[in-house]
């Protein structure tokens, strides 16, 4: 199962069949320094055993939580009585392994699987290699930093060179190294290891491509989505304007990029551009036809923030939803906890042009225009919607929100460290991380390359 668990707490705390989709955040808003919240939500094998049954610590937790309060809990009691339950069973321990529930939670192992437990003793430095295998081994880093973002090994003269450096001049050549590299065609070039980060936001089909190396049937030219993106993430630029961004951008000759206003193969016009979300190959690959395009907010949601919701990740029903204006179903059990955020997600997408009219771009009326006969009350598909708990008029506010949001500076941060790290953040280098998405957002103004010279710092980096 997946970091962020499909049931989590809430299955382990409330009745079997009463999912909580506040758990995650309650927990997070708890204890927000845990380890567990450091790359999203807690695993649902914190509390579950297998699913819905509750393991030993769910079964702790269960029995203090809330207890004045009726079954099934509300989802005010459920958040209202959480932290003081976690703080009642702190000082047990679960699994009987000798580490209290509160001291493995600090340390990020599970409370309830005895095999699981904090790592405790002082490091001891190996004889047999030529790295620090205790802690920050600057020449450690100063080689990965020319394999990773220069994409070769340094020479060995160089690297002799630094190893005969004092301390702080290895710090400071370690970041003349990284600027360095950072402008090279290797790091942010065509096919670059920045341009290749974006894949999975972009998904490219070669079939579908229009511009350069068109395929057979050449709907929308993904290659200014990557420009955007590799724009958003270079040199001094605002990383939140891959989401706002109301220009586009454009090959300049020589791997070099630039700004423009328009593009011919870019109908939405400039103020109802929300960076990729209005790209033209966006729109088609994930509105395509649909009158109320779910798909659209889900991959947006997914491939921007890091919050899935078929894994009930990031949910924040809404009152009064879903409305089911398309005559989906939605409304069933099985699927209103979900849509209930998922819905009023994508209304504000629902104005923009799929493959159908997609000359238009933007058309405030196209879901009564094109759709009106699909469902009695498809034309009262509102454009307005709710990101996170915050209405939002329309995509450019939906985009606005969700750029300044955390999870968004969450996300982007761990892009770049499983990049450069290799994996998602570990229960040992929570601290690290969280520190880092957090400085991205604030002292580094939302600038990628700040943010990485903080990133080569750390020890989870620079650590053989």
């Amino acid at each position: 199962m997946r970091r962020g668990g499909l049931l989590l707490l809430g299955l382990c705390l409330a009745t079997p069949a009463a999912a909580k989709p506040v758990a995650p955040k309650a927990f997070c808003d708890a204890l927000p320094e845990a380890p567990a919240c450091a790359g999203g939500v807690p695993a649902c094998t914190l509390c579950h055993a297998v699913p819905p049954a509750r393991n030993a610590f769910g079964k702790q937790l269960a029995e203090v939580l809330a207890p004045e309060a009726p079954r099934p809990l509300s989802d005010d009691d459920f958040r209202g009585g959480l932290a003081a339950a976690l703080a009642a069973v702190g000082p047990l321990d679960a699994d009987d392994d000798g580490a209290d529930n509160a001291a493995e939670l600090a340390a990020g192992t599970l409370p309830a699987d005895a095999d699981s437990v904090p790592r405790a003793g002082p490091c001891t430095p190996s004889m047999m290699g030529a790295w620090n295998l205790c802690g920050y081994d600057p020449a450690f880093a100063f080689k990965r930093i020319w394999l990773d973002v220069c994409g070769h090994s340094p020479a060995y003269a160089d690297l002799e060179a630094f190893v005969a450096l004092e301390p702080d001049a290895q710090m400071a050549r370690l970041h003349d190294t990284l600027d360095a590299c950072l402008d090279t065609p290797f790091w942010q070039g065509k096919d670059g290891v920045v341009w290749r980060l974006a894949h999975t936001k972009v998904r490219p089909i070669r079939a579908v491509k229009s511009g350069e190396n068109a395929g057979p049937i050449p709907l929308g030219d993904y290659d200014d989505d990557y420009r955007l993106f590799v724009w958003t993430q270079t040199d001094d630029h605002d990383a939140r304007e891959v989401l706002t961004a109301d220009y586009f951008v454009a090959p300049a000759g020589f791997g070099r990029l630039e700004k423009v206003a328009t593009r011919t193969n870019q109908p939405v016009v400039g103020e109802r551009r929300a960076g990729m979300l209005t790209h033209r190959w966006f729109l088609v690959l994930n509105v395509m036809f649909t009158g109320i395009p779910r798909t659209a907010a889900a991959h947006a949601y997914r491939a921007f923030l890091g919050l899935d919701v078929a894994r009930m990740e990031g949910l924040v029903p809404v009152e009064g939803e879903p409305a089911d204006y398309d005559d989906k179903g939605v409304t069933e059990p099985a699927c209103a906890a979900c849509h209930s955020t998922l819905d009023p997600l994508t209304y504000p997408f629902s104005r923009y042009h799929g493959i159908t009219g997609r000359a238009l771009g933007y058309d405030p009326q196209r879901v009564a225009r094109y759709y009106r006969n699909e469902a009695p009350t498809m034309a009262q598909t509102p454009e307005a919607g709710v990101f996170m708990g915050q209405p939002v008029a329309d995509l450019v506010e939906w985009a606005e929100a969700a750029a300044n949001s955390d999870d968004f500076a969450r996300n982007t941060a761990r892009d770049y460290w499983r990049l450069l790290v290799g994996h998602d953040p570990t229960p040992g280098e929570a601290a690290e991380f969280n520190a880092l998405w957090k400085a991205f957002k604030g002292e580094h103004g939302y600038r990628v390359e700040a943010m990485l010279h903080a990133l080569i710092e750390t020890e989870a980096y620079g650590a053989p």
